[in-house]
């Protein structure tokens, strides 16, 4: 009997869209498709994260963190 899998790729909880204009500039924080905070620097990420019982111990782990337009040193609108 022949098995038939399909690869399963799960998209991350958390996404962090581009860097909005403000003062100071900020980024939109989603989890599960909710937007839950807007985050001027990583520590907010990762207090949105813990806030929503998601533990993070890298964010550089794409199964984790989608980051939208620029990656997690991106803070200033370029």
């Amino acid at each position: 009997m022949t098995e038939v899998s399909s690869p399963h790729i799960a998209a991350p909880r958390i996404t962090v869209l581009g860097v909005q204009p403000g003062d100071p500039p900020f980024r939109i924080v989603e989890i599960d498709g909710e937007v839950v905070a807007a985050a001027t620097s990583m520590t907010d990420v990762l207090l949105a994260a813990a806030d929503a019982g998601i533990p993070v111990h890298d964010l550089d782990d794409p199964s984790v963190v989608r980051w939208v337009r620029g990656g997690k040193f991106t803070w200033r609108l370029h």
